[in-house]
This record gives C-alpha cells, structure tokens and sequence, in this order.
C-alpha cells in the first residue's frame, strides 16, 4: 500500500555519512519533532537526478527554511558512500541532508518501489516529495513513470 498524506511515516533504520564513516539514522531521529522536506530520486548521480532535483533543493533551501522547514533530506536507494560522494559533487553543503535507504527498506514500506531491473539498476525508489511534520505526511507529490513535474522544490516550496 502506498502511503498518503495523514500516514505516519514508518519507524526504519536508514544510513548517513559522518566524519568517522557511515552511520545509522533512524527515520523517528530525522522526523520527530520536526518540519522536514523530503525528496526521493530513482538514483544517485542520474541525468535528471543530478541535473534538476537535487540541485533545485539546494538552491531553494534558504527559502524552504524560511517557511520553517528545520531540514531537507534527500533520499535514494544507493549506499552512505555515493550518496556522500554525490553530495559532494553537486556542492550540498550542510543545505540538503544526504540519506541513503541502501536496502530499500524504507521504500518498500512506504510502497514507493520502482523496478528499474531491466535498466540494470534494480529496486529503486519512485521519485516523489514529501513535506513532513512530527513524523506525518502533510504533503505528497508522486511522479508517474519517469516525470519530473511535481516532485520539485518550487513546488514544495508553494505548500510549506
């Protein structure tokens, strides 16, 4: 089942870079008490991935944080190191939060898989943006196929 807005997002252990290597993060630590902007993309450093969602987030993070978003959190079924080094790349900074869901499993709870297999990637992720409040869906925007329409940071940005 896909989730919808008024769900709680699922309590699952996901992965991040630290100083001192990959680190677990659990989703209660990245949403509980918070307002948090989450975006997913099918993969690191995939042509639109790289040329249009994460960047729009980095530009709009001063302005998603004025309208009281404490973060931003990328989310992608890859592990901590390419989402770090993805990171990295695209000149993040501390503005976008860089998750890796390595196994997929906060994808699959949140029904949100994509069967890229026969592109030689495997489980993705579906890309979608969500806003997030004390751990609940206020917001979803969901792509269909491979569209990149709603998912956006300016549209985020509108329903903050």
């Amino acid at each position: 089942m896909t989730i919808k807005v008024g769900d709680k997002i699922p309590s699952v252990k996901l992965k991040h870079m630290t100083a001192s290597g990959p680190a677990e993060v659990s989703t209660d630590e990245l949403f509980a008490g918070k307002k948090v902007a989450v975006f997913a993309v099918p993969g690191a450093f995939t042509p639109t991935c790289s040329a249009k969602h994460l960047p729009g987030y980095v530009e709009k993070a001063a302005a998603l944080k004025a309208k009281g978003v404490d973060s931003i959190v990328c989310l992608s079924v890859n592990d901590a190191w390419v989402m770090d080094a993805w990171g990295k790349a695209q000149g993040v900074g501390d503005k976008v939060r860089m998750v890796a869901d390595g196994s997929g499993d906060l994808t699959r709870a949140l029904g949100l898989e994509l069967d890229l297999k026969a592109a030689g990637l495997g489980q993705r992720s579906r890309r979608y943006s969500m806003l997030i409040e004390n751990g609940v869906v206020k917001k979803l925007n969901l792509e269909q196929g491979g569209e990149f329409k709603i998912s956006d940071a300016e549209t985020l940005l509108k329903q903050a």
